[in-house]
């Protein structure tokens, strides 16, 4: 057994999954101004620490609807073949660098056709970026395409059609995203029950800023296997179990619930009653640059609120590679060869 202190730089070196990462909320900087002098994009300032204080969040509980602001200058420059491609490489880049060995990247296509893509031409380039960054590093990625509570169901229909269509060239989800309240989950069934007809694993974004009914329809309504924050899922205890009995992973993001004001702080967020409670949580990141995070910043989160040690992080890494919407005989393998690394340290 290794003793070991918990520290930024162990946390990194931990092997890790991520499961809830938004393409167009993870840009580099430097990459959103190189962008956009090669596209002629306009940007309201080309200095990096002006720009940061822009597309970042600089304090808590701005709203789900401000937060969802910020990616107005993302989706600017994410509006080609290359940039989108470049974007997607550097994210896993990005990952792992921090020993993710399994990402999952989402992003809606529909958001990146106004200079003329087609969401199927958009699903090419991410799919593109991708490869290559799982040529160059030693790192497993999958995609996530999302449809917009607040865009026509129609339209979250030809999406999941896309779904179907690269569902064996790396997309391994479709979820749905976006501001919950007046923008019911039910009224999209029809795109998730073509979803599910076609044996397609679903996660949407649900219990962020809208209560547990929110969660009740993605899950009865939509069939979700996961559900993206889940923050709410504690004023409903019946609920709260059926989430627990059936193994319906929580895709947990710290930093951001903070920032959309889901939870007023982090010692009033639910993530350690989950956690204690037995249900299946995972960390992620949601937005890397809108939130200013990285993995392991949301796990010395974890370490510094919760007190969570190494114990507590090898069960959310497993619970994260066990809710991974890859093949059972891969996950499994993962999570044999993983656990076996983890059990070799304690904490001091």
């Amino acid at each position: 057994m290794k003793q070991v202190k918990i520290t930024e730089d162990f946390i990194k070196e931990l092997p890790k999954p991520e499961l809830h990462c938004h393409l167009d909320g993870s840009l580099r900087l430097e990459t959103i101004i190189d962008i956009a002098e090669k596209e002629k994009v306009s940007l309201p300032t080309k200095d990096k620490d002006e720009l940061k204080k822009i597309v970042t969040v600089t304090k808590p509980g701005i709203s789900l609807n401000n937060y969802i602001k910020k990616f107005e200058i993302p989706l600017a420059v994410l509006q080609t073949p290359e940039a989108l491609s470049r974007a997607a490489f550097e994210l896993a880049e990005d990952a792992y660098k921090e020993n993710v060995l399994y990402l999952e990247v989402r992003y809606s296509p529909i958001l990146h056709t106004k200079k003329g893509m087609t969401p199927m031409e958009t699903v090419d380039a991410v799919l593109d970026g991708l490869k290559k960054a799982e040529e160059e590093f030693k790192i497993k990625t999958g995609v996530i395409i999302c449809g917009i509570r607040s865009i026509f169901p129609e339209v979250s229909y030809s999406l999941a059609e896309l779904a179907v269509a690269f569902k064996y060239r790396g997309v391994v989800g479709f979820d749905l995203a976006g501001v919950e309240e007046n923008f019911p989950a039910k009224d999209h069934k029809d795109a998730f029950a073509l979803i599910l007809l076609n044996n397609i694993n679903t996660t949407l974004h649900a219990g962020e800023d809208y209560g547990p009914e929110s969660i009740h329809q993605a899950i009865h309504y939509c069939g979700a296997h996961r559900i993206g924050h889940g923050v709410r899922l504690k004023e409903d205890g019946d609920l709260l179990n059926y989430v627990n009995d059936h193994r319906i992973a929580l895709e947990v993001c710290l930093t951001s619930n903070i920032h959309t004001g889901s939870v007023k702080d982090y010692e009033s967020h639910p993530f350690k009653f989950y956690y204690d409670f037995g249900l299946r949580v995972t960390l992620n990141t949601d937005n890397r640059l809108i939130s200013n995070t990285t993995l392991t910043k949301e796990y010395m989160i974890a370490h510094k609120y919760y007190g969570f040690q190494i114990r507590d992080f090898k069960e959310i890494i497993i619970n994260g590679f066990k809710s991974a919407f890859m093949h059972h005989r891969e996950r499994t393998r993962l999570i044999k060869q993983i656990a076996e690394e983890l059990d070799t340290y304690v904490s001091v």
